[in-house]
């Protein structure tokens, strides 16, 4: 994987912060928006969550994820990032460190 490719997949993982989904649980929602396929970067993702769940966070125990996928279509992002707009959240903070 190139330098590139892996900094757009870190930082559109880091756009999206920790929130709460109002309508459902209580769990941390991160929201990943990625111009690739998950197909391709399957090994990334994957490597993503096992680095994540070495920090105490696990997908659907204690955190979940929304992932959307532009498949090499450019003209995408901007429909798929107002879909994960479109997720009603609740933002928390806990101050409290």
């Amino acid at each position: 994987m190139r330098r590139r490719e892996f900094l757009t997949l870190l930082g559109g993982a880091a756009a999206w912060p920790l929130a709460a989904r109002a309508e459902q649980s209580a769990l941390p929602l991160v929201g990943f928006l990625h111009q690739g396929s998950a197909g391709a970067n399957d090994k990334v993702v994957g490597a993503f969550l096992r680095g994540l769940q070495g920090a105490g966070y696990e997908d659907q125990r204690n955190v979940q994820f929304e992932f959307r996928w532009a498949d090499g279509h450019y003209d995408r992002l901007g429909s798929l990032a107002a879909d994960l707009e479109q997720i009603p959240v609740k933002f928390t903070y806990n101050l409290r460190a």
